[in-house]
């Protein structure tokens, strides 16, 4: 939906844009940004449509972070230094990352979550019965998800995970 040399850009058209992205999905500032600009809306015109967006609680950095982060984090599919790195992918301030990884990780236990996701994933696992190359791709898998090393160790080997 590229502007049309006969259509000129205005903030109602960007904010009609946005609020057409924002119904298939949620996103951050950076990113509503990125797409109006490249649609080419005026930066005074894209500026505009995000206010309204947000004075009307369309978008909110804060949620999209506190969503996403739950969600990474109950899925095990992003955590600890991973999970920053990919929230700071998706335009989030680093200054709300910290806010929101500061909070849930008072909630989160890593070790119970990489146990978790080993269950889920890799079911019947036995470290006493497993293969050196087997052990090798688990801890990678694990590893690149963002699991300590340490918490990794004590799930995969059935230790005391608390």
């Amino acid at each position: 939906m590229r502007l049309k040399s006969s259509e000129p850009s205005s903030p109602e058209r960007a904010w009609q844009y946005a609020l057409k992205l924002l119904a298939a999905r949620d996103y951050t500032v950076a990113r509503i940004k990125e797409k109006l600009r490249s649609r080419d809306f005026t930066d005074s015109d894209l500026n505009q449509a995000v206010e309204r967006l947000e004075a009307e609680q369309w978008i909110s950095d804060r949620r999209f972070a506190e969503r996403f982060a739950d969600s990474a984090l109950a899925s095990g599919r992003y955590v600890g230094p991973r999970l920053r790195m990919e929230m700071r992918r998706r335009g989030i301030p680093e200054e709300l990352i910290s806010d929101v990884i500061g909070r849930l990780s008072a909630e989160y236990n890593e070790c119970t979550e990489v146990q978790a996701v080993l269950e889920r994933r890799f079911p019947g696992f036995t470290f006493v019965t497993a293969g050196d190359k087997e052990k090798r791709r688990i801890l990678g898998f694990l590893q690149r998800r963002g699991f300590g090393l340490s918490a990794i160790m004590r799930a995969i080997k059935g230790e005391d995970r608390y």
